[in-house]
């Protein structure tokens, strides 16, 4: 599921020490590929981190098609009203590919060969052994008066034309293209084109447990509480990330507000805060894990093996985590964890009985510090009165002992299911390793 930016808050005014006047930016992706959504923008996330990251603020993304007139007149717009663009895609040698002449049209100039882009593409080529094809000399041409940027790692240079009182710097769509030209060449020429820069802070909280409302109507007060601060709420399914931040001239002064603030909210929203570093749930447990020296084994019934997908998505998740088992079946259960038949049989697969038996069992199976057991009922479908879909049992087991807790959610989604079932497992482990 893709993250989800809901809404910025701000103050309406801004104490004396953090007053700037922030360079502007906007950011246009082009490609019919991106704007019918058949590929996700990742670019256009990117360069908006980065550009916050040295006090640029980014008012708008637009996207376009593969459509010179519509690329013009967007650039044209964006040019009229603010300081940077930045444009990807659409510098290639196909016909589709009309960015550079559609950015000369906004600027009332011609296209030329550019012999320093005509540098950097047949140095691409020659590098690895291959010839340069009829079309690819359009990846030379740029628009009159625009700089080359090299690619270092395509085909196709970007470049930077002043277009109006705007800097218009374009690059490739390729995403690993684009952020070497964006960190090597773009970042670079913006720093040195600006005046004094503002200094941009943040800190992310991070919180699990909590509805996206109730997050909201605790940190309301923020703006008020702390002129010149700015939070954002973004849902990434079921966690929820609030990003405390600031800009202003004066480093330290803009630090100390922002600590502030985030301190604040996180006493404010309380235990359904895990992190104040903006980390996930596993890789916050993973974390945890690693600092206290454990290791866990993981026994998944209805959750599908996502528990382990999860903590080893984390780099070094292999100091800490031994096993995976996907028992699915209850003859599974009984033949690899060692499960009793006769406690499956009396309480029902999805019951805390089974869960606290298959941690209990893969913890002895894998000799981890801890381990760790989910069986639950996804859906659609097998719910029934008692245990109706939504409902999970969770099995602990520790060298102190092992326990078990049940509960029924009410996503009636698959997906829903599985993945708020493997948080609140992981949930419950956190809180395990902090108790010890």
């Amino acid at each position: 599921m893709e993250d989800v930016t809901l809404i910025w808050y701000e103050a309406s005014h801004v104490n004396n020490f953090l007053r700037y006047s922030p360079m502007l930016a906007e950011i246009l992706s082009t490609g019919n590929e991106v704007l019918s959504g058949t590929i996700v923008d990742s670019n256009a996330a990117f360069i908006a981190s980065r550009l916050e990251e040295i006090g640029l603020e980014v008012r708008r993304h637009t996207c376009v098609g593969d459509d010179i007139d519509h690329i013009a007149a967007s650039v044209k717009e964006i040019a009229a009203r603010t300081d940077i663009a930045i444009i990807t895609g659409g510098l290639g040698p196909t016909g589709d590919d009309l960015t550079a002449e559609a950015v000369a049209r906004a600027a009332g100039v011609g296209l030329t060969i550019d012999e320093a882009a005509r540098a950097s593409m047949e140095s691409f080529f020659a590098k690895r052994g291959l010839p340069v094809r009829p079309t690819d000399p359009k990846q030379a041409m740029l628009p009159r008066g625009a700089v080359c940027l090299p690619n270092n790692v395509g085909s196709a240079p970007g470049f930077c034309l002043i277009v109006d009182r705007c800097r218009v710097y374009v690059m490739p769509g390729v995403p690993f293209e684009m952020e070497i030209m964006m960190d090597q060449a773009v970042l670079p020429d913006i720093q040195r084109h600006r005046g004094e820069p503002s200094q941009a802070v943040s800190r992310t909280l991070s919180i699990f447990g909590l509805p996206e409302s109730e997050v909201g109507r605790l940190i309301a007060g923020i703006p008020e509480t702390f002129p010149g601060i700015r939070y954002g709420i973004r849902v990434s399914f079921p966690e929820i990330f609030v990003k405390i931040s600031s800009r202003g001239q004066h480093r330290p002064a803009v630090e100390s507000l922002v600590d502030e603030a985030a301190r604040w909210a996180r006493q404010t929203i309380g235990a359904g805060v895990f992190s104040d570093q903006g980390l996930s749930l596993p890789e916050e447990t993973g974390r945890l894990l690693t600092e206290k020296n454990k290791t866990v084994a993981i026994a998944e019934s209805c959750t599908g093996g996502l528990i382990g997908h999860l903590l080893t998505n984390n780099p070094g998740s292999s100091d800490y985590f031994l096993l995976s088992a996907v028992t699915y079946s209850n003859a599974a259960k009984t033949a690899v964890l060692k499960v009793p038949e006769e406690i499956i049989a009396r309480h029902g697969a999805v019951s805390e009985e089974t869960a606290q038996a298959m941690a209990a069992g893969v913890r002895q199976q894998s000799g981890a510090d801890l381990g760790l057991a989910v069986s639950g009922i996804a859906g659609p479908a097998g719910g029934s009165a008692d245990k109706p879909v939504g409902t999970v049992c969770i099995g602990l087991a520790s060298p102190a002992g092992v326990t078990g807790r049940r509960l029924t959610l009410s996503f009636q989604n698959r997906s829903m299911n599985k993945r708020f079932f493997a948080f609140i497992a992981l949930e419950m482990l956190r809180r395990q390793l902090l108790e010890h």
